[in-house]
């Protein structure tokens, strides 16, 4: 197969939207999104205070989050601050609205 540009960005762009998908292959990550989404942004404790879970498995559903690229930390000793990754969530919109349509 020729390699052409437009298969290249075809390429990229659904590597994108498999790594967002994977993200959001669990109902806690989705519900942490959306709580984000009508956030400025907030702490690991608070998403404690709001989800029947441990911190630690908060913790590992943010890492996925984070590492697909969907939210982003600040460090504020002892604490971290995570808030949608406004950049890649529009990308992912698109992406996703791109793929069904």
């Amino acid at each position: 197969m020729k390699r052409t540009l437009e298969n290249i960005i075809y390429k990229e762009d659904t590597e994108q939207l498999a790594r967002f998908a994977k993200a959001l292959g669990h109902p806690t990550r989705i519900a942490i999104l959306k709580h984000l989404e009508n956030q400025s942004c907030c702490y690991t404790g608070d998403l404690v205070d709001i989800f029947p879970l441990a911190q630690s498995t908060i913790s590992q559903h943010l890492k996925e989050l984070k590492n697909a690229g969907l939210i982003q930390g600040e460090l504020n000793p002892p604490k971290i601050k995570y808030c949608i990754n406004t950049e890649n969530w529009k990308t992912a919109k698109a992406l996703f609205q791109s793929f069904f349509d």
